[in-house]
């Protein structure tokens, strides 16, 4: 049996193999983006518009979505974090990067997913892209004309500063 395209270690039958052929709906936010994830690796378009928020759907294009699957070569996923999406939530945000490689040039699509549950079945409902990182300084920036921190009795810019 093979494992599951979505990164799990579970087998595709049991993983999401249930969710894409219509026989399980996904029980959290995770659950449904890995098996979204592995609708784009099995071109299930189909799935992708049925899991897309009913408020939603005309936002999407099926033939892109098809276009994407098709010449897309689907690599892996990697879930990053999840914030509520539970069993006991309605709202839930899932970040992740899907890797794949399209025309021989490799791509990763980092998102945070936008999940909501109505009458008991979770959608996506959209996602935005995270910007970069804040950068935090762990020690006091060192001026150009301060001492130099390596001790040579130097100004910073004349020593190690160069």
């Amino acid at each position: 049996m093979a494992t599951c395209p979505c990164g799990s270690t579970a087998p595709y039958d049991e993983c999401c193999g249930p969710l894409l052929a219509g026989e399980k709906n996904a029980a959290t936010a995770e659950a449904l983006m890995r098996s979204r994830y592995t609708a784009y690796t099995r071109k299930a378009i189909a799935y992708l518009l049925s899991t897309n928020h009913p408020a939603k759907k005309d936002t999407y294009d099926p033939e892109s979505m098809r276009k994407w699957a098709e010449e897309a070569n689907w690599d892996g996923l990697e879930i990053i974090a999840t914030d509520e999406g539970g069993q006991a939530d309605d709202t839930g945000q899932v970040e992740f990067i899907a890797r794949y490689t399209e025309n021989g040039n490799r791509h990763e699509h980092h998102e945070i997913g936008n999940f909501k549950r109505q009458d008991g079945k979770w959608y996506y409902c959209d996602g935005t892209t995270p910007g970069p990182a804040t950068f935090v300084r762990k020690e006091p920036k060192i001026g150009r004309n301060a001492p130099c921190p390596c001790q040579s009795g130097k100004k910073y810019k004349k020593c190690c500063g160069r």
